[in-house]
């Protein structure tokens, strides 16, 4: 009795584990095939800060979040009225700068005409002094009116050229007041999504204060991070794959950048035997066509960086 009594405990312990060993096979990790790596990370996209290049109050906008603009888009305007009263004062300020300068332009042709007759003057009375027809006296006066008309030539064309100067200092200023009327509608640098507004109409900015952030969801990147040993085998172009939650598919994806220089792995990487390897980023380029892919959604990705293996029919996430 005892025998059978042992037997009958040894089968009960044989069974138990076999079943044991049978869930694990059925509930168990389907690892990745060779050729195949894994990683995640956070979507993340260029984003740009749009800023106000004027002071002023903002009397009107278009930066509502999730909007969609065009490169050149006027998303802000900023007060126009004291770059207007600027752009008037400057036009007044180099219409009378030409004014002056015209002035002495008229003064340059009398008096170089004046210096044209004190010089025919002059040769005719040096023709008559060589003939005693002329005093000496008459000589001096001849001379004397050539070098006050030279004089006064020189004198004016100073002064000419300072108020072309000024005509071009004003100049300068009237385009610098254009542009600053110009510049009172912000536009956005890039096609792309607003992101965040952080200005409402009314308010007063400053020179470079932000109004906004955009980014362009058609250009979204995924940094991923591969032990040493693997990333020798990616090639730029090779294709992966993307998951993020919400969406009923995985989105394919290729690898668009591959860093030169390793590093431990980043804090954000939760796998136990990754954290203290030295790893290669690889950046993937997603395929965003609706537009899915949001920043800062976490995602798993697989990279095949071999051609001979095919995707499996489920792509697992390795346990943490």
């Amino acid at each position: 009795m005892k025998s059978q009594s042992w037997l009958w405990s040894l089968i009960a312990v044989l069974v138990l584990a076999g079943g044991s060993y049978g869930v694990f096979v059925l509930l168990g990790e389907e690892p990745l095939p060779r050729g195949i790596v894994y990683g995640n990370g956070h979507i993340e996209g260029r984003e740009v800060r749009i800023a106000a290049e004027v002071a002023g109050r903002v009397v009107e906008h278009s930066l509502a979040e999730g909007s969609k603009v065009l490169a050149g888009d006027t998303v802000a305007v900023i007060d126009p009225a004291d770059a207007r009263d600027r752009l008037r004062s400057a036009r007044a300020e180099l219409a009378a700068a030409r004014e002056a300068r015209d002035a002495f332009d008229s003064q340059i042709a009398t008096w170089r005409h004046h210096l044209m007759t004190a010089e025919k003057q002059l040769q005719r009375v040096r023709d008559l002094r060589s003939r005693n027809l002329a005093s000496a006296s008459d000589l001096d006066q001849a001379e004397n009116a050539v070098r006050e008309a030279q004089g006064r030539l020189q004198s004016l064309q100073r002064q000419r050229d300072a108020a072309e100067e000024q005509v071009a200092a004003r100049a300068a200023q009237v385009a610098l007041a254009e542009s600053q009327l110009e510049k009172a509608e912000v536009t956005a640098p890039m096609s792309g999504t607003i992101l965040i507004r952080a200005v409402e109409t009314g308010e007063v900015v400053d020179a470079g204060q932000p109004l906004a952030t955009m980014v362009n969801l058609e250009q979204l990147e995924l940094k991923v991070y591969v032990p040493g040993d693997i990333v020798t085998r990616i090639s730029l172009g090779d294709p992966a794959r993307i998951r993020v939650d919400g969406l009923s598919r995985d989105l394919s994806a290729k690898v668009g950048r591959i860093d030169d220089f390793a590093q431990f792995t980043p804090r954000d990487v939760h796998m136990p035997d990754e954290r203290v390897r030295m790893v290669y980023g690889v950046t993937l380029v997603p395929d965003n066509p609706a537009g899915a892919l949001k920043p800062g959604m976490p995602a798993d990705a697989w990279i095949r960086w071999d051609p001979g293996t095919g995707w499996p029919a489920t792509l697992p996430v390795p346990s943490r």
